[in-house]
């Protein structure tokens, strides 16, 4: 297992506090997960201006984090870990998920009275799940601080506090601070929305 698809199970084991996770945030988080991952196998390091440095190739055996390794950039200027989650985050939470259906791990239940509808999608029980669950019930804190970032939790000071590696608070930070763009873009969004149903009203 890893950290992307642990954080993509207790996303759908474990519910928000007050909303669902959005896609979006998920899929960024997703990506910062990927990043960790990588950095903990020595595929890459991040250099001091937050640029993801490749290491050399390494049997990779998760299908979407071959994927990952495979999509980073292996010339200078390095990209950035910022420009990553963007890039690599589109879309990444429907990847995950595709996966993880395809491998029997998660399945869709169609509701009883409308058998075309797509259902919603739960985890099935398994190893995986387990590991996940336990992974997340231990305050491991790089999956704490994965979900504090797309609001399945709050942010634990003393979970945070164990994070020693430059490397994971900086991926960390970026996923935060891409989280809340994404927050504020689609806030901005809903204000022109609901501006211009104004405008139409008013005709």
């Amino acid at each position: 297992m890893t950290t992307a698809r642990d954080l993509l199970i207790v996303s759908m084991d474990v519910p928000a506090a007050d909303r669902p996770v959005e896609q979006g945030d998920l899929s960024l988080a997703l990506a910062g997960a990927e990043l960790l991952d990588l950095a903990a196998a020595e595929a890459l390091g991040v250099d001091d201006d937050d640029r993801i440095v490749p290491g050399p190739p390494c049997d990779l055996t998760d299908g979407p984090l071959a994927a990952a390794a495979a999509a980073l950039v292996r010339h200078e200027p390095y990209e950035s870990v910022e420009d990553w989650l963007w890039r690599r985050g589109r879309g990444l939470r429907a990847v995950y998920l595709a996966t993880l259906e395809a491998e029997g791990r998660v399945v869709r239940r169609r509701h009883r009275f409308h058998p075309l509808s797509t259902g919603r999608t739960a985890v099935v029980d398994s190893p995986d799940r387990q590991r996940a669950a336990e992974r997340w019930a231990s305050g491991e804190p790089v999956l704490a601080a994965l979900a504090a970032a797309v609001r399945i939790q709050d942010a634990a000071a003393d979970e945070l506090a164990r994070l020693t590696s430059d490397t994971v608070v900086t991926v960390l930070a970026a996923v935060d601070e891409a989280v809340t763009e994404l927050a504020g873009e689609r806030q901005r969004r809903t204000i022109e929305d609901a501006a211009f149903d104004n405008i139409w009203r008013g005709q």
